[in-house]
């Protein structure tokens, strides 16, 4: 509709063609690189579907004017199209070095966001050929009309010329005025971008918009798992998973009961197993009952589409209903469909395993003190219940050790392997311990005697006592120091973790550490996760801009100008902050991408316009005139291209299911960075333009230009 608007129907028709012809040449590859039609992939489709026509529309849009100013036939597509080939070429080449570093981001992110970058570069790959070979052929068969158009036709061309009248109007009576003012002011006008640019940076820096590493992905399944400590009887796992499961049904009740139609599909309790979270982490489930201290209930609700409420929004309203389960170790639930790891996970290091315990205690005292911050929990689990054997100073006057007597006592009651027999195919172990009537109670590790190194027997109880008590059920290094993990769960419309690690790194270690000596601590999980992909990004938007740079380069043939164009690369920033701002989201990893993926797009509409003035000024048109000129000129395909580019976001900006909220992000960036690098590049960048020329002739008034300002007599 927005071609059909500016451009024939017949120029508009064969633009947008392109689009079908791009996407099924990208399904055609996606094969070769393993790849599926998933939402991350459908969502690449979406983000690249305005960018398409972009070269579509240049070389469109080109050939038309050639073709109304009497060109017409093969020769008009010939010429419009070679006109402008270039910068086309080289600005698709552009927008595909922008997304390429998106293929490098290591991690789980990573390999999700892998898919994005293929199928963009794909599909832009077959929009280029499509764009420069197959649409000047079928502008090419241009036939002048043996009868005059039809009714509809005669009603849509109405619409057109009000629509053409409209934008000759802003042309000629506002962009030109507004031009040529910017263009005497020059400095003015990039001081006051710059300032712009400043102002705008500080919204996220001053925290008027909060930054999410991962926003939470809806899913269909609102899920709550119950640790209890190591050896206890599947029977009271079974009560604490039953107090779930009544919280549960009694939230779901309330739901209805509000809404007047059921969320619940299914429910499923457990015991013995946690198959939900295994197959998010491990890939494979537990043999049931082999770990009878893990409970689960799994809510599967109904799809979001057809609900009023959020599956956060329900385990909310669970977390709250069920409380606290007696002797559990660890509580915590999840409802979101993707994960990047715990939203606060603090690391605590250290030799004294009594320090980190206190420490870890300090550290959820501090974190509850903050609001929406829920399932506290740390890393540190007791085993199961054990006998501990501590040896006297008489054993060691007797030359026993610990490990002498640890060893013993073995013997004693596992037994000690003596001989291996060969039976056939089975090879039988022949252990040597107690009688079974001796390894039947407690008591009889104190009845028993242990031989010294001299071969004596002494009573076990004159060189060892013994208490009851739990073992560790894993023992976790990093360095050769001992590790706690503090993690806990933050509610994104109450708080934000990146404020909350902030405060705890600035308010309250630098006190733990005065506190508990020996212990020192780090951010892990989904803050690691962060810190990586930002490393990342950052690493490959540079590579981004030094691939722009090169690129530009090239058919410019000079150093300087490519500078020029991507000044419209920083401004595009202002647009993707302002459009969150606007929307009310908060900036994202998804955020990022599209900001990356930004730099590419923007230079398209400056390259165009530069490749413009450079073709003027050596057609002999002096320096201002011929800027001034270029902007008039190729206001309307740089207009149409920022358009279509919004356009085709627009949908997914305005998708209300929820699952696809997190990909909103990508779109913001890229829809308005490119809306308002449209305004850097029509005003911003032929300041700069004229800014180098004063430079140029301030430094050598004498100094041929690289563009002659005329042109005389034959230069052959």
């Amino acid at each position: 509709m927005v071609l059909a608007l500016f451009l024939q129907l017949r120029v508009a028709f064969w633009v947008i063609l392109g689009v079908p012809v791009s996407f099924l040449g990208a399904l055609w590859v996606m094969p070769f690189y393993d790849g599926s039609i998933n939402i991350i992939s459908v969502f690449a489709f979406i983000v690249v579907l305005g960018v398409l026509v972009d070269d579509a529309i240049v070389i469109g849009e080109n050939i038309h004017r050639h073709q109304e100013l009497g060109q017409e036939g093969l020769a008009g597509a010939i010429q419009g199209t070679h006109q402008v080939a270039v910068p086309v070429v080289f600005g698709v080449l552009t927008t595909i070095a922008a997304f390429f570093p998106l293929m490098s981001i290591p991690g789980p992110m990573g390999r999700l966001m892998l898919q994005i970058p293929l199928c963009v570069i794909t599909a832009l790959s077959f929009s280029l050929i499509e764009s420069t070979l197959i649409l000047p052929s079928h502008l090419a068969h241009t036939r002048k009309r043996s009868r005059g158009p039809t009714l509809i036709g005669r009603a849509w061309e109405a619409i057109q010329t009000r629509f053409a009248n409209g934008l000759a109007y802003c042309i000629q009576r506002l962009y030109r005025p507004s031009l040529e003012f910017a263009l005497d002011w020059r400095y003015l006008t990039v001081a006051l971008g710059i300032a712009l640019l400043i102002a705008t940076m500080g919204v996220p820096l001053g925290g008027w918009i909060r930054f999410t590493f991962f926003p939470a992905v809806e899913g269909d399944n609102a899920v709550a798992f119950v640790t209890m400590p190591q050896g206890t009887p599947a029977r009271v796992t079974a009560r604490a998973v039953a107090d779930l499961e009544a919280s549960a049904v009694k939230v779901l009740a309330e739901i209805e009961a509000e809404s007047g139609t059921s969320v619940l599909r299914h429910l499923m309790a457990s015991v013995g197993e946690q198959p939900f979270r295994d197959q998010q982490t491990r890939g494979g489930i537990r043999l049931a009952g082999s770990t009878p201290h893990l409970g689960e209930v799994n809510i599967e609700l109904t799809p979001s589409e057809r609900r009023s409420v959020t599956s956060h929004q329900v385990m909310t309203r669970w977390r709250e209903a069920t409380g606290s389960i007696a002797g559990a170790v660890e509580v915590s639930y999840s409802s979101s469909l993707i994960t990047s790891g715990d939203p606060i996970n603090i690391q605590l290091q250290g030799n004294d395993l009594s320090k980190l315990r206190a420490a870890a205690e300090s550290v959820k005292e501090h974190l509850a003190t903050y609001p929406g911050v829920a399932d506290i929990a740390d890393s540190f689990r007791e085993g199961k219940r054990e006998i501990k054997m501590h040896i006297l100073p008489s054993a060691e006057a007797l030359g026993l050790t610990m490990a002498e007597l640890g060893r013993q006592v073995r013997q004693a009651f596992y037994g000690e392997e003596v001989q291996r027999i060969q039976r056939g195919r089975d090879d039988v172990r022949v252990m040597v311990r107690y009688p079974a009537e001796h390894r039947r109670s407690l008591a009889d590790i104190e009845q028993m005697r242990v031989r010294t190194r001299d071969g004596a027997e002494v009573p076990f109880r004159a060189v060892a006592t013994t208490e009851i008590g739990r073992g560790f059920a894993s023992i976790d290094r990093i360095d050769r120091q001992r590790i706690v993990n503090v993690t806990a769960d933050v509610d994104i419309e109450q708080a934000n973790a990146n404020e909350i690690l902030e405060s705890v790194r600035r308010d309250f270690l630098p006190k733990l550490r005065h506190q508990i000596p020996g212990v020192t601590a780090s951010f892990e999980g989904e803050h690691r996760e962060q810190a990586i992909f930002m490393r990342a990004m950052s690493r490959g938007f540079l590579l981004a801009i030094l691939a722009i740079y090169a690129l530009l380069a090239i058919p410019l043939r000079s150093y300087v100008q490519p500078l020029i164009i991507m000044t419209a690369i920083p401004f595009g920033l202002i647009g993707a902050i302002w459009g969150h701002v606007l929307l009310g989201w908060d900036l994202s990893m998804f955020s990022f991408i599209g900001i990356v993926a930004l730099t590419g797009v923007v230079v398209n509409d400056s390259l165009v316009l530069v490749s413009y003035i450079n073709e003027l000024r050596a057609a002999g048109v002096p320096v201002q005139r011929a800027v001034r000129e270029a902007g008039v000129d190729r206001f309307r395909p740089i207009l149409l291209t920022s358009l279509t580019t919004f356009a085709g976001l627009t949908p997914l900006m305005m998708e209300r299911s929820v699952q696809a909220q997190f990909l909103i992000p990508m779109a913001i960036s890229l829809a308005f960075g490119v809306i308002f690098a449209t305004l850097i590049s029509l005003m911003i960048v032929p300041s700069v333009y004229m800014i180098l020329e004063d430079l140029r002739s301030r430094r050598a008034d004498e100094t041929v230009p690289d563009y002659p300002e005329h042109v005389h007599g034959d230069l052959s």
